[in-house]
């Protein structure tokens, strides 16, 4: 495959996986949105399943649809990405930039989706939170350490299923993926995904999220609304918009090292 057609697969992939997975945040989160509250298992299923159909459409490329499983795969040893796919300097970028590409297009998708209820919400906190992983306990080091383990566990995990025949590919990605959100999600939002993350707090950036409808407040006249005397015009609801660039870094070094680790394990454990 030539790098075209990798960066293409990758991309739609990736674009699939985070439009899903950022579709199902912004599903619980949003506070009209039909899904809010709906729970933290919601979300866990909810991104597996992206990544369920993502891996389908990127059935060309072995569905990576992430940085850290393609450095994985680098430092494991392989000689191929996916049968026919070599590993080289020029794939492991048509890989990484597809994915990313791919990440940040899925997000603005998401978007268009729940753009109605993104101009509804006020609190900037939720809407970086549909877009963007962060802590519950703000601590970098730690934080950091997090993603590692995290990251590190699944593509030790994904590497070990490339040696066995069970058939169920996907799915079995798909698992780990809902496992992973269960049981190591909790400190930091399991980004697990370069691409994942700098994609959609890429979009978050860019994107009018920041703004919110205009509200008119009724005058009212024992507890009761009643008409103004004077319109005195719509009052703006504040909403700050702050990407949080300083904890960037964390859901990408992360996972990223994790990967590494994950991989050089992978060439003494299988």
């Amino acid at each position: 495959m030539n790098f075209g057609s990798i960066f293409l697969s990758e991309a739609l992939g990736t674009g699939m996986l985070v439009l899903l997975g950022v579709g199902v945040v912004a599903n619980v989160l949003l506070t009209k949105s039909k899904g809010f509250d709906g729970g933290w298992l919601l979300i866990n299923f909810g991104w597996g399943l992206g990544v369920l159909a993502g891996v389908y459409v990127a059935y060309k490329t072995g569905g990576h649809l992430n940085p850290a499983y393609t450095i994985g795969v680098l430092f494991s040893g392989a000689d191929e990405y996916t049968p026919g796919v070599e590993v080289t300097v020029a794939t492991t970028l048509a890989y990484i930039l597809g994915q990313l590409a791919g990440a940040f297009v899925g997000a603005n998708l998401a978007y268009v989706a729940y753009k109605r209820h993104f101009d509804e919400e006020t609190d900037a906190e939720k809407k970086l939170g549909v877009f963007a992983t962060g802590p519950a306990i703000r601590n970098l080091p730690w934080n950091f350490a997090t993603e590692v383990v995290a990251t590190f566990a699944l593509v030790l995990v994904l590497l070990a299923m490339g040696h066995t025949a069970t058939g169920l590919g996907p799915l079995a990605a798909a698992l780990l993926v809902v496992g992973i959100g269960a049981s190591l999600g909790g400190p930091t939002g399991y980004a697990i995904n370069p691409a994942r993350d700098l994609g959609p707090r890429l979009a978050h950036a860019l994107l009018p999220v920041h703004k919110t409808t205009a509200v008119r407040e009724p005058a009212t006249v024992g507890g009761r609304s009643a008409e103004p005397l004077a319109d005195p015009g719509p009052a703006q609801v504040p909403a700050g918009k702050n990407s949080d660039w300083g904890y960037a870094w964390v859901p990408i070094a992360g996972p990223l090292l994790g990967g590494v680790l994950a991989g050089l394990a992978a060439q003494v454990l299988f």
